[in-house]
C-alpha cells in the first residue's frame, strides 16, 4: 500500500504559530474531504489533569482534524516543564523514547489520506541528547513548511532556517513559507509591509501565503494536498503558477 503524503511544519523560532497554522491546514484538508492525520512527536509545557499530562497544542490539532478520540496518538510523549524535550523529561526522572518518536508516525500513515507533523521549536531545537527536530524531518521524509513571524527580524530568521534545512544531512526539501502574525503587529513595525516581498525576492522556496493575525484562511488559498504530493520539480512549477 502506498504511504500517504505528508507535510512537516517547522518554525523559525518558538511561539511563531506553528500549531495555529497546522490546525488551519488540517481544517482546510478536512473540509476538502481528506482523512487528516496529525502528529506532534513530543510536547513540553503540558498541563496536568488528574494523572494525565495534556498538550494544548495536541488538543487543538486533534480538534482541527476531527481526531479527538485519538489524542494519545496525536502526541504520545508529553512533559510538564517548558524546556527542550530531553531536559523536560529529565526533570521528571524520565527520558524521551527515541523509538516511539518515529514509531508514533506509523499509526497515522495507516489511518490517513495525508499526515501533518508539527515539530517542536525550530529545526535545530534538540529533542534528545543526540537528535534534533531536523533529524525527525529527515527520517519522516516529508517536505517542510516553514512558519515565520511577520515582524522585524524575520528575514534573518527565515533565511537562516532555510540554510539549515539545505545543509542538514543530504538537504531537507522545503515546500514553502507561511508568513504568520501570531500577535497583532505593532504599528511601529514598518517591516510588516515589506517582509512578504523581501522574502519572496531572497528565498528560493516560495512564500506560500500570509496569515494575518486572527485570520482563519490563508492569503492566497493553498492546495495543501497537491503541495504534499509534489516532487521537487513540481514544487518549482507550482511556485511559477
Amino acid at each position: 500500500m502506498r504511504e500517504p503524503p505528508g507535510i512537516f511544519i517547522t518554525g523559525t523560532d518558538t511561539s511563531v504559530g506553528k500549531t495555529y497554522v497546522t490546525a488551519l491546514i488540517a481544517r482546510a484538508l478536512r473540509a476538502a474531504g481528506h482523512r487528516v492525520g496529525v502528529y506532534k512527536p513530543v510536547a513540553t509545557g503540558c498541563r496536568r489533569e488528574g494523572q494525565w499530562l495534556i498538550s494544548d497544542d495536541a488538543l487543538l490539532l486533534a480538534e482541527a482534524a476531527g481526531r479527538l478520540d485519538e489524542l494519545e496518538r496525536v502526541c504520545p510523549q508529553c512533559f510538564a516543564a517548558p524546556l527542550a524535550p530531553h531536559l523536560a523529561a529529565e526533570a521528571e526522572g524520565a527520558e524521551v523514547n527515541v523509538e516511539l518518536l518515529r514509531r508514533g508516525l506509523h499509526y497515522w500513515r495507516e489511518e490517513s489520506d495525508i499526515v501533518l507533523v508539527e515539530g517542536a521549536g525550530g529545526l535545530m531545537s534538540p529533542v534528545t541528547d543526540e537528535l534534533f527536530v531536523a533529524d525527525l524531518a529527515a527520517a519522516f521524509e516529508y517536505p517542510l513548511v516553514v512558519v515565520s513571524r511577520n515582524a522585524l527580524g524575520t528575514l534573518h530568521q527565515t533565511l537562516t532556517t532555510l540554510i539549515a534545512a539545505a545543509a542538514f544531512d543530504d538537504g531537507l526539501p522545503v515546500a514553502g513559507i507561511v508568513l504568520n502574525e501570531p500577535a497583532r503587529p505593532s504599528p511601529d513595525d514598518l517591516s510588516v509591509e515589506s517582509n512578504r516581498a523581501e522574502l519572496s525576492r531572497r528565498a528560493v522556496p516560495p512564500v506560500l501565503a500570509l496569515l494575518s493575525h486572527g485570520a482563519e484562511t490563508f492569503d492566497p488559498p493553498v492546495d495543501w494536498f497537491k503541495l504534499a504530493n509534489a516532487t521537487g520539480e513540481q514544487l518549482r512549477e507550482l511556485d511559477e503558477e
